[in-house]
């Protein structure tokens, strides 16, 4: 699937909440050796070979052999279930916010309270401020540590806009709509914004910009807000325009390269897949903050790493956490995958702020929440809510009864 101007003064993003709570005393299990063997590091997706490089000084410095396997986002919910059945998981593992709670909650996760003091890169002041335990910790215990951050911002091809007549990328969601209709006029095959199927935070986004939330006083899931419904407006509006395609397998860099698509909503790592893929595009394209209706919220969908309860290399892994969390390492990831650090003294480092795009990201940043931390989002809430915008978008099914079967989907569900 698919991935902050001045010196940044520490960045408060609510739901960045990176409370590494440091304990006194000699980390726990410190002293207990670690079985012989590699240490086995999943990561998703497809960047196990960023990783490897990203970890040979460690592999060097340690001995210690680190063996990375590339696990496929769609398949992590399998992986999970597994490895808890057969108690032979691996030793670290990437956790998208999303999966954190449905990774604790199966009991996969190592507790890391009474161990992260001796390891002078975890303790909690390392790491952007932030707001309660939610991006680390389930039910008061640390079972993570934080790794990349990750928020949306629009990315535009400015040329293709020029040439349509449009001087800048849009700054309101009904500008982008007018936008989108606009350069979807350009021929066949040619739209004007890309929605991607699977990316069920975009019509939460939408919903917190129309200054909605999905989580009623009470702590429960609602949908059946003034502001959800305005979103599904727009969502569902930009495919009535006919301004995005509506094939699923719609590739989003190929799309924005060749200008197919050239508006969408996604994060930092697709503007390292942009200057891979066409570095002819420099100076033709742009990223900006979302667009704006009452408000212009965006996601934080950082990831994780944890280690699995089952480890027997806990002191190995948390040495490689300690390693990861060092600046150095976190502006050597930014640079290989794009992907954006967690870290301050990383976020505060000139190689890092003199990058043009990291304003954009900082702006954004300062403006992004954490989706509720549910079990199974993705599989649940997540999914049912985009087959309900999609049957409507795609399929053109009754929206007062699709939603209403969606609301009923999510009743009485805590995201407490």
């Amino acid at each position: 699937m698919s991935k902050f101007t001045k010196a940044i003064v520490p960045i408060v993003v609510a739901g960045l909440a990176f409370t590494l709570t440091a304990c006194s005393g000699a980390a726990s299990g410190s002293t207990t050796k670690d079985a012989s063997g590699p240490l086995t590091v999943w990561v998703m997706g497809d960047s196990s070979k960023n990783f490897e490089k990203l970890v040979a000084p460690f592999v060097k410095s340690t001995g210690q052999k680190v063996d990375v396997v590339a696990i496929p986002w769609d398949s992590i919910d399998q992986k999970l279930t597994t490895s808890v059945a057969s108690g032979s998981g691996p030793d670290v593992v990437q956790i998208g916010l999303t999966k954190l709670r449905s990774f604790a909650d199966a009991g996969a996760l190592l507790p890391l309270d009474d161990k992260i003091s001796a390891y002078p890169n975890l303790a909690a002041a390392k790491f952007a401020d932030g707001v309660g335990g939610k991006a680390t910790a389930v039910n008061g215990k640390i079972v993570s540590v934080p790794w990349v951050s990750d928020t949306r911002v629009l990315f535009t091809r400015t040329d293709i806009l020029s040439a349509a007549g449009i001087d800048s990328p849009p700054s309101t969601w009904d500008q982008l709509r007018s936008d989108a209709k606009t350069l979807a006029q350009r021929g066949p095959d040619k739209y004007g914004y890309y929605i991607p199927q699977w990316d069920n935070a975009l019509p939460v986004e939408m919903t917190w910009d129309f200054g909605g939330s999905i989580v009623d006083k009470k702590g429960n899931i609602d949908f059946n807000t003034d502001a959800f419904h305005k979103a599904v407006d727009l969502y569902t509006g930009l495919y009535s325009d006919k301004s995005v395609p509506v094939n699923g397998d719609f590739d989003q860099v190929h799309g924005f390269v060749s200008g197919a698509a050239p508006m969408l909503v996604s994060g930092p790592y697709l503007a390292a897949a942009i200057n891979a893929a066409a570095p002819n595009l420099a100076g033709k394209w742009t990223v900006s903050t979302l667009p704006e209706a009452d408000k212009g919220t965006s996601l934080f969908a950082g990831s994780n790493l944890g280690i699995f309860k089952t480890s027997k290399h806990q002191n190995g892994s948390l040495k490689l956490l300690d390693f990861i969390s060092k600046s150095s390492t976190q502006l050597e990831w930014y640079k290989i995958n794009g992907e954006l650090p967690t870290v301050k003294a990383a976020l505060n480092d000139p190689s890092f702020t003199s990058d043009p795009l990291v304003k954009v990201y900082t702006k954004q940043l300062a403006d992004a929440k954490v989706l509720p931390l549910i079990p199974n989002w993705d599989g649940g809430v997540g999914a049912n809510l985009l087959k309900a915008l999609n049957s409507i978008a795609l399929q053109h099914s009754d929206p007062k009864s699709t939603l209403d079967t969606f609301y009923q989907s999510t009743a009485g569900m805590s995201a407490k």
